[in-house]
């Protein structure tokens, strides 16, 4: 009696276990993959907008870099559509990499050249190139009650929400914040880092991936944001200049951004804070805008 009634609940927990299952793979074939699932770590903060990019039809405008670049932010811009693929920590390659393995690639791709010492990272490039599936295979109950949670509060804010929110930064002073001992600090390992060998590395790639992208009708942009006077004199950074500036001479592949350095602020003496980041957008979109106006007059008959 008593065997039967141990095997009359094994049988059941198997069925209620497979019905939990099933349950779990049609919800998430049904409402699944359209839910950003929470990050759980740094990383996983990071790679959001990667998420969004496989996930959503191809943006017209992509930033790649590291977090320099990553510092602007997708709702500073004006346009729709913009994704910012920069990785803090990482490399402007890895999501020029994803970028230009994806079936459609954007119209125009932005490359951040401020730090081209890092290599690529390999295991998010195999994550997000191609038709690579991304999304679990079965649902996460309590991860999803959260995600969707999360996207019902802290969604995307709307078109509205955000050009009030760029309206109020531009309304602002520049900052006041003390960054000297953040700056010394940063001027001091900028001056003892040697770039030559992973930047020499990274622009021949970079250069390689460029002429992917543009074969494939894609307009290619190098983009070096702004760091404070004193970082923009340090070793690293005039190294990597002079050997980007060597394997990119045709002024036609740089995008010219020349916002008013006098309302630039940095936090650490090389990331913007949030007014300086939406001012260096906009600075980017004019010369977008540029770019564009003499792409056009030169086609003109």
């Amino acid at each position: 009696m008593q065997q039967d009634l141990t095997l009359s609940w094994l049988v059941k927990c198997a069925v209620a276990a497979a019905a939990l299952l099933l349950a779990c793979a049609f919800t998430t074939a049904r409402f699944g993959s359209a839910l950003q699932q929470p990050a759980v770590t740094t990383r996983g903060g990071s790679l959001v907008s990667l998420n969004r990019y496989v996930r959503d039809p191809t943006p017209d405008i992509v930033v790649v870099g590291s977090s320099v670049a990553w510092r602007l932010k997708e709702e500073y811009f004006s346009p729709p559509r913009v994704r910012n693929l920069s990785l803090a920590g990482g490399s402007p390659l890895t999501g020029l990499e994803i970028v230009a393995n994806r079936p459609n690639p954007p119209k125009i791709v932005l490359i951040e050249t401020n730090v081209l010492t890092r290599e690529s990272d390999s295991a998010l490039i195999e994550k997000f190139s191609g038709g690579a599936r991304t999304e679990a295979l079965l649902l996460r109950p309590v991860r999803t009650a959260i995600a969707g949670y999360e996207t019902w509060k802290h969604g995307e804010p709307d078109p509205a929400r955000a050009r009030a929110e760029r309206d109020r930064l531009l309304g602002q002073p520049p900052g006041t914040f003390d960054n000297k001992v953040y700056l010394d600090r940063a001027l001091e390992q900028m001056n003892e880092a040697d770039p030559t060998v992973p930047a020499r590395a990274n622009v021949v790639r970079i250069r390689q991936l460029i002429d992917t992208l543009q074969r494939r009708g894609t307009r290619a942009f190098l983009i070096h944001v702004p760091f404070a006077p004193e970082i923009e004199g340090s070793r690293m950074v005039r190294m990597t200049n002079e050997i980007v500036n060597e394997a990119f001479p045709d002024r036609g592949l740089w995008l010219p951004i020349d916002p008013p350095r006098s309302e630039l602020r940095w936090d650490d003496g090389v990331h913007l804070d949030e007014r300086s980041a939406l001012i260096v957008v906009r600075a980017i979109e004019s010369a977008i805008e540029r770019a564009l106006a003499e792409r056009d007059s030169a086609h003109r008959p």
